[in-house]
């Protein structure tokens, strides 16, 4: 598996491999998002997925993938500085602001910055016609925000702080994104850096939030248990391909089409948390999934 991923890097092959896999990544990515922010507290959420990632990583990491390059020890060290910085910008912007509001925002700051870190740190560089593009998928997805906000009415009173949070975790979303592609390409076996950065990563959000636990209902430990176990897999794949993706094609666009998980959060908001999807909003994520084309398109 892993030479056959590595030997489609650079091809055309490899270019579809890596669209199929961040749109993957997009609607696995918003089914994430709306797992932390449901019925638990997001801190305790994001901790129950993380431990059972790490749990279930341990023993590919330690068993099945090649070991780690010495290299790649400060990489990984630098990746986990970074996701704990995310996290908890994640964390405070869910238990401020309602969803639907808060996630367009922390997807719409990300693309744009990750196309400019793809620019400096791997030489890429989008054409007139992909910047376009990424300025309507952005569009649409701030015009879904400022939507939401108008017509939401949870968390009202904690909304501008929430909002400033999620500008900044969308920081923390290019960043990562731009490191992690860096990360997963500096290895021989992507597969090598995926197990280890899931073991590594899991371990921060557990510890940080023993405190929170003692207060959780005993009737929630389980449904929790079971939120961890589900979100796990579902980071597995959403992690996993966005990054598989980075390896084998241009950070840029898989980044940019990675946002049009702001369409499938939408759905998610309807289906899940009730939400209502009208003319407007359908509009809205309309121009997201444009924008995406055309970044792709214009290519």
């Amino acid at each position: 598996m892993s030479a056959w991923l590595v030997s489609l890097e650079g091809t055309p092959a490899g270019h579809h491999v890596a669209l199929g896999l961040a749109l993957m990544a997009a609607f696995l990515h918003a089914l994430f998002g709306a797992l932390q922010k449901g019925r638990h507290d997001p801190w305790l959420s994001r901790a129950a997925i993380d431990a059972s990632y790490a749990i279930i990583a341990a023993p590919f990491a330690f068993l099945v993938v090649p070991w780690p390059e010495p290299h790649m020890w400060p990489i990984f060290a630098g990746a986990f500085v970074i996701h704990v910085g995310y996290k908890i910008a994640q964390a405070m912007t869910y238990s401020r602001g309602a969803y639907a509001v808060v996630y367009p925002v922390v997807r719409g700051t990300g693309p744009f910055f990750a196309v400019i870190g793809a620019g400096l740190l791997f030489g890429e560089h989008f054409t007139a016609g992909q910047w376009a593009g990424v300025g309507v998928l952005m569009a649409g997805i701030f015009g879904l925000a400022i939507y939401n906000l108008r017509t939401i009415t949870v968390d009202r009173e904690t909304m501008v702080p929430a909002l400033g949070l999620a500008v900044l975790t969308g920081g923390f979303v290019a960043l990562y994104t731009t490191y992690d592609a860096y990360g997963i390409r500096a290895t021989a076996d992507p597969f090598t850096f995926l197990a280890w950065f899931f073991l590594i990563d899991g371990i921060f959000m557990p510890v940080y939030t023993w405190r929170r636990w003692r207060y959780l209902p005993t009737s929630e430990i389980v449904p929790l248990l079971q939120r961890g176990v589900i979100g796990a897999f579902v980071a597995y794949f959403s992690f996993g391909a966005i990054l598989l993706a980075t390896r084998i094609d241009s950070v840029g666009e898989a980044a940019v089409l990675r946002e049009t998980s702001t369409v499938f959060a939408a759905l998610i908001a309807w289906v899940m948390l009730g939400d209502r999807v009208g003319p407007r909003r359908l509009a809205l994520m309309t121009l997201i999934a444009a924008g995406a084309v055309i970044v792709k398109l214009t290519g």
